[in-house]
């Protein structure tokens, strides 16, 4: 039925996957062979400020133990409503250890989709970031029944204020409660000592009951009531199976309404580790320090999170507004990005050459020529090296300077990357490596290497996966990586993974004589923007269909930076319209072209 490609081209670093750990255990590992006094780095107003892996572990533990105390079924979800930060992994890591699912929710989604996503997951419990985000929420909080509880990380002195402001506009059911947390340093359990607070429909808000002041850890361990101990530990640990459920990933369907990406502790664990263990000189320990401002939400920069915290490197977080300014005072040595960050870089290195005059214009022009007739993968003469050195240090040195003077490279996925840019880059001391994945595959599918990188292609398969090209040219794979299938939706599943377990990706492709694998285009209805957002054309088509002005329309934008639409106007229906303008010239004397230029036309279709 289709046409297997083989790649051989040079024995592997590894040649098999690694399997068989739980999430979990990553950072288990981590504290025991490379424990990190700086493993997580976190702004606290100005200042940088540290965790080192163990203290994310224990208290990890103390809030699985928290969580567990909810009296949830092993299994059941809990959604995650926040920010890509130290928090967002503390919960990650504190649910799966408590053995239950998370679901972690975009925060770009609409507020319909968030509401869909709690309710179709059956979420139970949904921690979320701060009062600002369940600000947003609560109008909706009555359409998501299976609800129990809410729990609030960051809690302002206001926060009184902000409560009775939220109850006024929800609809809470009985069953709900709104769970408050206060901080306190001298915790590392981010749900105690916490606030309780249960507001109900028929009861006005200045009926609300008073807010109950729960028991710290330390009182719940003088009464005797041993929340926490080694054992209740090592027996969470003990129910763990790398075979089970681990998260939830809702992305974009073809209709508009989101998917569940099911991914079990193995999926996740095994694809991140043996890509890893894939590239040459990445370095155990505190040696390396990433910068990780893409969202946790993105099975991407979640599973170099994962691949990072177990390799014991320095992690910072920022996020896309800040790090640009990170990067100076970070200084890290790679970076996970998508297409769109590193486009803007080349256009900044190309503005800065069309400001320079004279003898600097000259120079630039020269260096520039050189670096866009550079090509990543292929012999170069030692009059072209000896060329390129002089260049990055008269014109690259400093295009590089705003990232700090230690990268090495960068990890570009999550959309299509132009060859142009991935070659000047690199050229220019900015190493670029492109790899392709899915949110269906746990991520990474293939990836380019130090030794092994062509621009233009997503780089080699990673060991243990397989790819396959079928007769329309439409890349399908099998891995021990590929996901359990879409959460309750088995048609869905069925339409995806055929009868012989191959991952239909929905995008078509081909390999290059050495092997490497190409993108050509793409099948499926969905396509990605250069900043990694998927679109789901056919909502958006048909919401603009409905006017009886548009015959048709089509959205375009793949790998651009945000997207466009084709309309199609019904001519019969826009003369109509037109008629009913008082328009400064007769219908009679507009042609159509004139016609579709006039402001007053072009409103209704804007």
């Amino acid at each position: 039925m289709f046409f297997h490609k083989k790649i051989n081209i040079s024995k592997p670093i590894i040649d098999k996957p690694i399997l068989g750990r739980t999430l979990p255990s990553l950072l288990d590992e981590a504290c025991e062979s490379y424990p990190n006094d700086k493993a997580f780095s976190y702004r606290n107003g100005k200042a940088w400020q540290s965790q080192s892996s163990q203290e994310m572990r224990t208290a990890a533990e103390e809030l699985a133990l928290g969580l567990q105390a909810e009296q949830l079924q092993k299994g059941e979800k809990i959604a995650l409503l926040m920010h890509s930060d130290r928090n967002f992994c503390l919960a990650d890591f504190a649910s799966l250890l408590a053995g239950f699912v998370n679901v972690p929710i975009d925060l770009t989604q609409t507020l319909n989709n968030i509401v869909y996503i709690l309710r179709h997951s059956t979420a139970k419990v949904l921690i979320v970031s701060d009062l600002d985000l369940l600000a947003q929420l609560t109008p909706y909080l009555e359409k998501t029944p299976d609800l129990r509880r809410i729990i609030v990380v960051d809690i302002p002195d206001d926060w009184q204020e902000k409560r009775l402001q939220m109850s006024c506009s929800s609809k809470l059911t009985k069953n709900h409660n709104l769970e408050l947390t206060t901080p306190n340093s001298n915790q590392a359990c981010l749900c105690l000592p916490m606030l309780l607070c249960q507001a109900k429909p028929e009861i006005s808000c200045l009926e609300l009951p008073q807010c109950i002041r729960l028991s710290s850890l330390e009182e719940v361990r003088a009464e005797g009531q041993q929340l926490w101990s080694e054992d209740k530990v090592r027996e969470l640990r003990s129910q763990l199976s790398p075979q089970d459920l681990a998260t939830i990933i809702y992305i974009a369907g073809d209709t508009g309404q989101p998917k569940g990406v099911m991914l079990s502790h193995e999926n996740i664990s095994s694809d991140i580790l043996t890509t890893f263990a894939s590239i040459p000189d990445l370095k155990p320990g505190a040696s390396e320090t990433v910068l990780s401002f893409l969202p946790l939400t993105h099975i991407f920069a979640r599973a170099f999170l994962y691949g990072h915290l177990n390799y014991g490197h320095n992690i910072y977080f920022s996020n896309p507004n800040r790090a640009a300014r990170d990067f100076k005072t970070v200084r890290p040595t790679l970076v996970a990005t998508v297409p769109r960050m590193l486009e803007k870089v080349y256009q900044r290195m190309l503005d800065h050459g069309g400001k320079l005059t004279g003898i600097k214009k000259t120079i630039f022009n020269w260096a520039l020529k050189l670096a866009q007739n550079y090509e990543l993968g292929r012999p170069r003469s030692l009059l072209d090296d000896w060329q390129l050195k002089l260049a990055n240090r008269l014109v690259f040195a400093q295009a590089r300077q705003p990232f700090g003077g230690r990268l090495k490279y960068f990890i570009s996925g999550g959309a299509g990357l132009k060859a142009e840019i991935a070659n000047v880059l690199s050229a220019a001391g900015m190493t670029v490596f492109q790899g392709y994945g899915l949110t269906e595959t746990s991520s990474v599918i293939c990836c380019n290497q130090e030794d092994f990188n062509l621009a233009g292609t997503v780089g080699l398969p990673i060991p243990g996966v397989e790819i396959a090209i079928a007769p329309d040219q439409e890349i399908l794979v099998k891995a021990p990586y590929v996901m359990q299938g879409y959460y309750q939706n088995p048609e869905a599943t069925r339409a995806v993974i055929d009868s012989e377990g191959w991952l239909h990706t929905g995008d078509l492709g081909a390999f290059t004589p050495e092997g490497f694998l190409t993108i050509t285009g793409n099948k499926k209805s969905l396509f990605k923007l250069s900043t990694g957002k998927y679109v789901s054309p056919q909502p958006l088509e048909d919401s603009v269909k409905r006017s009886p002005l548009v015959s048709q329309a089509a959205v375009v934008g793949m790998q651009r930076k945000f997207c466009g639409m084709l309309i199609f106007p019904d001519l019969a229906k826009l003369q109509e319209y037109a008629q009913t303008l008082n328009l400064s010239l007769s219908i009679s004397e507009l042609s159509i072209a004139e016609l579709l230029q006039h402001p007053e036309i072009i409103a209704p279709y804007q």
